[in-house]
């Protein structure tokens, strides 16, 4: 298959974010995570025991509907298992329907609760195998190199032996891939052409001889998701946008040329050092002429409000339990 199929409608429910906000009014295109569980009859008491907790990492799960059919991909699990376990169980989220997980690149805050996300839904699905889509550069042991050299080294995301053994098909590849029946696109690497958006500053991942560490800033086995919407366009999943979100987009667009860009969700990476390129990304992310803007996790105040200020309405933040119908 070299083409991705359009689908009829795209629900995005996001399991895991940096925040909880459930009390800011939201477009047409979005309900909060109090609102969501009122609706579904899920919150008879509001508490602590009954809301989602916020963590910091990511973690969506994302259903297209065509025709009867539907389609659901697991997008990133957060940090760990008991914050993604627990969301889930607030949401009703319904593991036997999932058709596919990605893991969008080899963080710990993206891939923390990946193990018990495969565990429990080879579990609702009777032991059925569950695809897992990886790609090898993800399992070297990463580290953060800190301004006066010493190394904050991060916890590593499952292998895909672990993985396998958890009850996942798992699909190791660098390849670009079309996932459940073609209403998914996985990108494979993507290319680096702007020359503001050079990555993420200090991060260092173990060499090959077991030994030293290297610089590896441009963090390249970060992937994203597209999903097709029948006349509205590509909505790309960028999780962490460590390649820079210009830098995704312009590459979506490049995939599938013929179909318009409509909106953006994830974490667009403008916090802590990549601050300097707020004001170069945000204009270049004007011509993509994004309908929405679901930015979160990693994205940052600062970014968030000079997005606030030049795409008003388009701008969408993501807050755990949100969920966006397209």
């Amino acid at each position: 298959m070299s083409y991705i199929l359009p689908v009829d409608q795209l629900e995005v429910l996001v399991l895991i974010d940096n925040v909880t906000d459930s009390l800011s009014t939201n477009s047409s295109m979005a309900i909060s995570e109090w609102t969501g569980l009122l609706t579904a009859g899920r919150l008879q008491l509001l508490s602590g025991r009954c809301t989602c907790c916020a963590h910091h990492g990511l973690s969506l799960l994302i259903t297209v509907r065509l025709g009867n059919a539907a389609h659901t991909v697991l997008f990133d699990t957060g940090p760990e298992a008991s914050t993604f376990l627990r969301n889930a169980e607030i949401l009703g989220v319904d593991f036997a329907a999932i058709d596919a997980v990605v893991l969008s690149h080899g963080h710990w805050d993206h891939g923390g609760g990946l193990e018990a996300a495969i565990e429990k839904i080879a579990k609702a699905r009777n032991g059925q195998r569950v695809d897992c889509f990886l790609h090898p550069g993800m399992f070297a042991e990463r580290a953060l190199q800190r301004p006066n050299g010493e190394l904050l080294k991060f916890e590593s995301v499952p292998s895909p032996d672990v993985l396998a053994q958890a009850g996942a098909n798992v699909v190791n590849t660098r390849a670009p891939q079309f996932i459940a029946e073609g209403t998914f696109y996985l990108s494979g690497e993507i290319p680096r052409g702007t020359s503001y958006e050079t990555g993420f500053p200090g991060h260092v991942r173990r060499s090959d001889d077991g030994q030293s560490w290297e610089p590896d800033p441009l963090i390249m086995d970060e992937r994203f998701i597209s999903v097709y919407v029948k006349n509205k366009g590509q909505i790309v999943f960028s999780a962490c946008s460590h390649a820079g979100i210009v830098n995704v987009l312009t590459h979506a667009r490049s995939v599938f040329p013929s179909i318009p860009l409509y909106g953006v969700i994830g974490g667009l990476h403008l916090s802590g050092a990549t601050e300097k390129v707020i004001p170069e990304t945000i204009a270049d992310l004007q011509q993509f002429g994004l309908k929405l803007l679901a930015a979160g996790h990693c994205t940052g105040w600062r970014a968030m409000s000079a997005l606030a200020r030049v795409f008003g309405d388009e701008l969408v933040p993501s807050a755990v339990g949100k969920r966006y119908t397209v």
